[in-house]
């Protein structure tokens, strides 16, 4: 992964309309749930996983599962990862000090899957980590029979987990800070030790569920590994002890990564088409192209993938929970909308990378738009724009999103561009595909 990224990047405005094809890279949401399950899963051979998406948080995971003593062949010439346990132990090493940078889904995944060992593993991360919840993970883990705790007692990590495996049994779960912590549990159950007392794990959702796609994401992908997943009531999964495995899986291109360019043939006119996607794809953001068609797009969909083809914008009031990693994407295109455009339901975003309600605020305005900021989303209201110089608080989606405006309004610059690395390194020579 060889990047190299300035300080600050201009980006130039396109004084035309747009015609373009792109090929984004492999989901990082399927990427890191395919190599939990690509270790966990018991077979005598290789899983291997094809069109892995190379970025600092998948490198992060596929470091931690060398250090937890998997074998882990990684070809980057073609996108392809095989991962094999050499140890009869579901969990080779019995020690583990593992660092996941800002990786949310490698911490609560991680936490998780290490529980089904037999030893002490310890998981850190860097400041903004450390202020990122999961005390309803460790909560959930500790009721399986773990001692997981918050090294400084504050629900953040440093995490460490002391386990001598999991154990089945009724479990309550809270997801309304992030689903990642339901999908954690789900892809270590299986692999728990059952007891004549609860054959099973029954896994019960307290309260407010979010982002529900990737809660069906992760459920869809156990299947496909063989791994049954019972709903057993509107909130509540059974899941018994089993042991799936495949010898290879396909990795859908990234539709949070897409929405960047089918966001561009909306500020810009013209058409963007990403390649390899479709509204049947694990991934909840395609529908992102839904909110697109609200606000005046015309979206085309067929065997080459999905094409967004731009016109008059005009604003829309959005409940985005299920799709609420393009926020920041929808953010950046109400910019050019006729009126103004409402974002719901997105509390949850808050505890992101950064706090991604204020922050995309605070650079609207800075930008010339008129926000109103509430708890669980916000308003923009479109104004004469202006270039200026995005702080991206080290968030690669605030870098990614806000760079669309630079492609209409001349002095936009992205400060701290390189913080795309995070789950797009090739992002701006990809941009540069609208330009050709």
């Amino acid at each position: 992964m060889s990047h190299t990224y300035p300080a600050e990047l201009e980006i130039q405005p396109l004084a035309r309309s747009v015609s373009a094809t792109v090929t984004v890279p492999g989901s990082k949401s399927i990427t890191n749930r395919a190599l939990v399950l690509a270790a966990l899963a018991k077979g005598d051979a290789p899983c291997e996983l094809r069109g892995v998406l190379r970025s600092e948080d998948t490198e992060v995971m596929l470091g931690a599962l060398a250090q937890l003593g998997y074998s882990v062949h990684e070809d980057w010439a073609t996108n392809t990862v095989r991962v094999t346990n050499p140890t009869p132990r579901t969990i080779p090493a019995d020690r583990a000090d593992l660092f996941v940078a800002n990786s949310g889904t490698s911490m609560r995944f991680l936490a998780a899957m290490v529980s089904l060992g037999a030893g002490r593993y310890r998981l850190d991360g860097i400041p903004r980590m450390r202020e990122r919840p999961i005390e309803d993970l460790l909560s959930a883990l500790r009721a399986l029979g773990v001692n997981a705790t918050s090294e400084s007692g504050n629900g953040c990590p440093p995490v460490v987990i002391e386990a001598n495996g999991l154990r089945t049994g009724p479990v309550h779960i809270k997801v309304a800070k992030s689903s990642q912590f339901l999908s954690a549990l789900m892809m270590a159950v299986p692999f728990a030790r059952a007891s004549s007392e609860h054959p099973a794990t029954i896994v019960h959702l307290d309260g407010t569920v979010v982002s529900e796609p990737y809660i069906e994401m992760t459920v869809r992908m156990l299947e496909s590994w063989a791994i049954r997943v019972d709903r057993v009531a509107p909130n509540a999964y059974r899941i018994e002890p089993q042991r799936g495995h495949r010898e290879r899986y396909d990795i859908e291109p990234d539709a949070s990564a897409a929405s960047y360019f089918w966001a561009a043939a909306a500020v810009l006119g013209g058409s963007v088409t990403v390649r390899g996607l479709n509204r049947a794809s694990l991934q909840g953001d395609v529908r992102f192209v839904d909110v697109l068609g609200q606000m005046g797009c015309r979206i085309e969909e067929n065997d080459g993938g999905i094409t967004v083809h731009g016109g008059p914008l005009r604003g829309v009031d959005v409940d985005m929970n299920d799709i609420s990693d393009t926020v920041m994407t929808l953010g950046a295109v109400a910019l050019f909308a006729d009126g103004p455009t409402t974002v719901r339901n997105v509390a949850h975003i808050r505890h992101k990378e950064t706090d991604r309600i204020a922050a995309l605020a605070i650079e609207l305005r800075k930008l010339g738009a008129e926000v109103e900021e509430r708890e669980d989303g916000l308003t923009i209201t479109p104004r004469p724009l202006k270039g200026c110089a995005i702080d991206t608080y080290n968030d690669h989606r605030m870098a990614m999103s806000l760079a669309l405006v630079g492609l209409k309004v001349p002095g936009v610059v992205i400060r701290n561009p390189g913080c795309v690395a995070k789950t797009y390194p090739g992002f701006w020579e990809d941009l540069e595909v609208l330009r050709k």
